[in-house]
């Protein structure tokens, strides 16, 4: 049997060492589109700040560790699938023939059109090339300009900040992280950064990027102000990766559609990771969540399923923590609420600690989504209320009345739901 794995990320790697651990006998080939040992691009900020070298980075560091499990690493980026020979084109020519695939191929950022955007200077902070970039030009004093604060803008300006730049960050939405956190929590991290000293432009998109004679860039906003900057870093968001299944009969809407088994509608054809669309549990649909710990999860069950091994995916994990710049903010589930739910939110405000906030949503007596600000002793219970549907009964009420008890309640009523399960 020959598994082909197309991505060499976090995904790939784990589908790779999770079928030689059960097959043995298989031959496992991964096809990766850069010319680097796999890595984590989660590890990247680390490296900016100058946590870690770039090996650091790596995913495995003995430099004979793939020829050791066995499982052959080829360079290629995938430009076309064939489902009916089980073949996949590389974009040098070259075919390569599988008795299961999967789909590992990850995301792309997603570069808006704007004039002077391609010229140099303006780099996105994706991969370890990006990084060599950023590094040579963020010196200490250096103007840096960062379009997006989303979650991995916010990650990659906690990198910058440490470096000593002078950034601004320009975000479109009215608040910082707006798919992550609500008008409130999103206002709060603003206000915390510019506290900081990052400047901060939220409402406001970026029109241009015009250069002279100098290395220095005039980045012009749609509010008016133009910023000065030697560095511009895009951080507008990604897109899976996906492009070369067009016409391949394997189905896809925002990623690749899989089913509990991460097997997409085409049989022996997977897929796990950032291109992945799977089911999610507490929203009801499917979605595709680009984290690393539900890429590892989903290479997990694909890997064993293209064994043989029946296995499930038990959901997607809708969870981000964030640390920015000292402040911890985290968000699950339907943060956003469902129609006809309730919600609570409370807030505390503290000049020196950037506040405390918290906003529940309910559906029934269950908790679907929150979001939190500065409330890092509850980030395991909300957790664990909203992936575990745990039903509060009259704990509901008790937490409208105040949202801090939810250390009490989970207590109370996840242990109920216990012992019910046990007796049943």
């Amino acid at each position: 049997m020959k598994h082909v794995i197309l991505g060499a990320g976090p995904a790939g790697v784990i589908a790779a060492e999770t079928i030689r651990k059960h097959a043995p006998a298989d031959e496992v080939v991964i096809v990766g589109d850069e010319a680097e040992t796999p890595y984590s691009r989660m590890a990247i900020p680390y490296l900016l700040i100058g946590n870690i070298p770039e090996s650091g980075t790596h995913l495995r560091h003995a430099n004979d560790h793939f020829q050791r499990q066995r499982i052959t690493l080829l360079r290629g980026r995938a430009v076309k699938l064939d489902t009916a020979a089980r073949k996949v084109r590389l974009d040098d020519g070259a075919e390569v023939a599988y008795d299961r695939l999967l789909v590992a191929t990850g995301s792309s950022p997603a570069v808006p059109h704007i004039p002077g955007i391609a010229g140099p200077g303006v780099h996105p902070c994706w991969t370890l090339a990006d990084a060599r970039a950023i590094m040579a030009l963020a010196k200490p004093g250096a103007r840096v300009v960062q379009m997006g604060a989303g979650f991995i803008g916010c990650i990659i300006m906690e990198a910058l900040a440490a470096r000593g730049v002078k950034l601004s960050v320009v975000e479109m939405g009215d608040r910082m992280v707006p798919r992550m956190m609500g008008p409130t929590a999103g206002g709060m991290i603003k206000a915390w950064c510019e506290k900081k000293g990052v400047d901060v432009h939220t409402g406001a998109r970026v029109d241009a990027i015009e250069r002279d004679a100098t290395p220095a860039m005039k980045v012009k906003l749609s509010n008016g102000k133009v910023l000065d900057a030697e560095l511009v870093i895009t951080a507008t968001g990604v897109k899976p990766n996906i492009g070369f299944l067009e016409n391949s009969g394997v189905r896809c809407l925002v990623g690749v559609l899989t089913d509990e088994h991460l097997q997409t509608n085409v049989p022996g054809v997977y897929a796990a990771g950032d291109c992945a669309e799977a089911f999610d549990k507490v929203s009801g649909k499917t979605i595709v969540s680009a984290i690393q710990p539900n890429a590892a999860e989903q290479a997990r069950v694909a890997a064993l399923n293209m064994v043989g091994q029946r296995a499930e995916l038990r959901g997607v994990t809708q969870i981000n923590v964030l640390d920015t710049l000292g402040l911890i903010s985290a968000s699950f589930g339907n943060w956003e609420g469902v129609k006809g739910g309730q919600h609570v939110e409370l807030t505390q405000a503290d000049d020196a600690t950037g506040g405390r906030h918290l906003s529940l949503q309910f559906d029934g007596d269950r908790m679907v989504g929150c979001n939190s600000v500065g409330w890092t002793d509850h980030v395991g219970v909300m957790r664990g209320l909203v992936e575990g549907a745990v039903p509060l009964g009259d704990w509901k009420e008790r937490l409208i009345a105040d949202p801090t008890l939810l250390m009490q309640a989970y207590l109370a009523r996840a242990q109920a739901q216990a012992e019910h399960a046990h007796v049943k």
